[in-house]
């Protein structure tokens, strides 16, 4: 087990599945589901003749961060970019479904229960979307996670944390999408379709994959939080994901509302808006759009420290 003190001050990017789960929550209170001794593996890559992994590449537990219960699903980058099967998809929706349960048993037994002491989920996101070598179960995997938030949606607030390695994208950029709030550092990166795919599809002419700055300023962090596709954005630490968590745990569910991206035909509005405009501007870099947010010197936003980023940006406004 890692020594919890250390992993507060280890990097969001470059630590693991298990010790991000670890991590986020009080120390000495994470409990595994499904864990490697389980040996829930999947079964398709066996067939194959793919290697395996006792937990299928996905963490799931159960912690506390003060009063507030908080179930875990932790994603590994490490084991097939992320993927989801029908093992590593099955976990997360029973987490995020027990999570519920958990919540409905409390308010009936408990009806005097503050928010703080009312569970939440959060969801620590590495992934391509579905892994290809199962892929039929991995996308009904996706939809039984997105059918899980709905019934999550207004008792169990499910937040997304993005900062790995791989970044969220493929199905899982539309299962973070519908989350109830993002956390971000600079390094994480969410998105559809991936820089390499995007390349392969439509030339490197259309997207250069290889270009780390253009990548990171297309699919990162900071760009994320100036079109408002995440709300918070963090230090890369374990320590400072943990800590957003702690500010947002206590809050009740509606103010959990008023931060989602979709969900309500106010917020289609907005989004189809934001899509016109993008089909009005023709921008040929994401700081086209820092600017048209009301930013003067886009370029010194790059690799701005995080603290000047966030005291002096400009967010789009659609």
């Amino acid at each position: 087990m890692p020594n919890w003190k250390n992993l507060q001050e280890q990097s969001f990017l470059e630590s693991n599945a298990r010790e991000r789960a670890i991590g986020l929550v009080d120390e000495g209170t994470f409990t595994e589901l499904a864990g490697p001794v389980d040996r829930r593996c999947s079964p398709h890559l066996e067939v194959l003749g793919e290697a395996v992994e006792f937990d299928d590449g996905i963490v799931t537990g159960v912690g506390r961060v003060g009063v507030t219960p908080v179930f875990v699903v932790s994603q590994e980058g490490r084991f097939i970019g992320g993927s989801v099967g029908e093992v590593g998809g099955a976990k997360m929706v029973n987490t995020i479904r027990l999570a519920t349960e958990f919540h409905d048993k409390l308010v009936a037994e408990h009806p005097d229960l503050t928010d703080a002491e009312k569970p939440v989920v959060v969801i620590s996101f590495e992934t391509g979307g579905v892994r290809l070598h199962e892929a039929n179960a991995g996308l009904l995997a996706h939809a039984e996670v997105m059918d899980q938030l709905q019934r999550a949606r207004g008792k169990v607030p499910v937040i997304a944390v993005i900062g790995s390695k791989v970044g969220c994208f493929g199905g899982m950029g539309f299962v973070a999408a519908a989350t109830d709030a993002i956390v971000m550092s600079e390094f994480g990166r969410l998105g559809l379709t991936g820089p390499e795919v995007i390349e392969q599809e439509m030339g490197k002419e259309e997207f250069d994959s290889g270009d780390r700055a253009l990548v990171f300023r297309t699919t990162g962090g900071k760009h994320k939080y100036v079109m408002g596709d995440c709300n918070f954005l963090v230090a890369d630490s374990i320590a400072a994901f943990r800590a957003q968590i702690a500010e947002l745990a206590p809050l009740p569910v509606s103010e959990f509302e008023a931060m989602r991206r979709i969900g309500s035909p106010e917020k289609v509005e907005k989004q189809l808006r934001a899509v016109a405009l993008a089909a009005e501007m023709h921008p040929d870099d994401a700081r086209d759009v820092w600017a048209k947010a009301g930013n003067a010197e886009p370029v010194s936003l790059t690799d701005m420290p995080l603290a000047d980023f966030l005291a002096q940006v400009k967010r789009l406004s659609v």
